[in-house]
């Protein structure tokens, strides 16, 4: 008897630190060398600073940049609290919540459909994209907050809108981040 449990803790133990330690070491090690920039976080650095990264949405609030998708994670675009609001279609606070989004966004932009990633959360609340839609419903305001030519602002999401994986997976989309410090890169 003493035999089997000698066996089973040493199992225990060699199968802990190779699959528990050993696997996922071996794994980030392989992914730092072959994608290091993505296994560093997708960062975005601004003057050696890192101000972002491309793989979650933050608050952008001044009219002068465009707005990402709302957040329902922790106290919004908070990435310790990733998750949506769990409310159900049917919720009379998400309905309402909703509403009052498309209200306020219709104002921006009167005669246009809002789009509906403007007013709706993602799955994690820190979605980092938007549709091209949702960039360009925002063009308006962005343009004349900076006072910068509609054509030109349209020229830069059109040079920020990323394509379908492969041709096929996901929908084009449009990283805000991304499009916010193209914006503070124009020429005045």
């Amino acid at each position: 008897m003493h035999s089997v449990w000698k066996t089973s803790i040493l199992f225990t133990i060699v199968t802990t630190v190779l699959l528990g330690l050993g696997y996922p070491l071996f794994v980030t090690g392989i992914a730092a060398v072959i994608f290091p920039h993505q296994a560093a976080g997708s960062l975005i650095l601004k003057d050696g600073q890192v101000i972002g990264s491309e793989l979650i949405a933050q608050s952008f609030t001044s009219d002068k940049y465009f707005h990402p998708r709302p957040s329902a994670a922790g106290n919004g675009y908070d990435a310790t609290a990733s998750g949506g609001s769990n409310l159900a279609q049917s919720n009379k606070a998400l309905v309402t919540r909703i509403q009052g989004s498309i209200d306020q966004l219709s104002k921006e932009n009167p005669g246009h459909p809002v789009p509906i990633d403007l007013v709706t959360t993602s799955g994690s609340g820190l979605d980092p994209d938007i549709t091209p839609d949702a960039a360009f419903f925002q063009l308006p305001r962005v343009a004349k907050a900076r006072g910068i030519d509609e054509d030109r602002v349209r020229q830069l999401i059109k040079q920020h809108i990323t394509s379908r994986q492969l041709g096929v997976l996901g929908e084009p989309r449009v990283n805000v981040l991304e499009l916010n410090l193209a914006m503070d890169g124009l020429p005045k």
